[in-house]
């Protein structure tokens, strides 16, 4: 026997096949299920934000971490229900998903970009 032999070719027979199967070791999962994918999960795998109105035909394409400065650190699914459409003023057509961009349709990707938050105070009066 050849003392320089390794422990996977100690299990393997005269034909160099091997004579007894094992299982493989248990892996953990990449992701936990159940765990919500939120928008800086999105960021830090450098996913992009397409939000598009199926009214409309618009499609729009965001950052995710622009996106959760303005609506906070959610899903995707509860990004699609807090926009609405800026030329139709609907939201019930909307559509939201993450992606990640590759080869030419990255060079092509115009971003929509956050430029200020802006407060509005308004004022309502009611006559007695």
């Amino acid at each position: 026997m050849n003392k320089n032999r390794t422990k996977s070719q100690e299990r393997l027979d005269g034909r160099g096949k091997c004579s007894s199967f094992l299982g493989m070791p248990e892996q953990p999962e990449k992701w936990p299920r159940g765990a919500p994918w939120t928008l800086m999960h999105a960021h830090n795998t450098g996913q992009v934000a397409r939000i598009s109105c199926g009214h409309c035909n618009i499609k729009r394409f965001y950052k995710p971490l622009e996106l959760r400065k303005v609506i906070g650190n959610v899903t995707i699914d509860q990004v699609r229900a807090k926009v609405r459409c800026e030329k139709c003023g609907r939201n019930e057509w909307m559509r939201a998903e993450l992606f990640h961009p590759v080869g030419q349709e990255l060079e092509t990707i115009r971003f929509r970009r956050l430029v200020e938050i802006r407060w509005e105070r308004r004022v309502v009066w009611r006559d007695e």
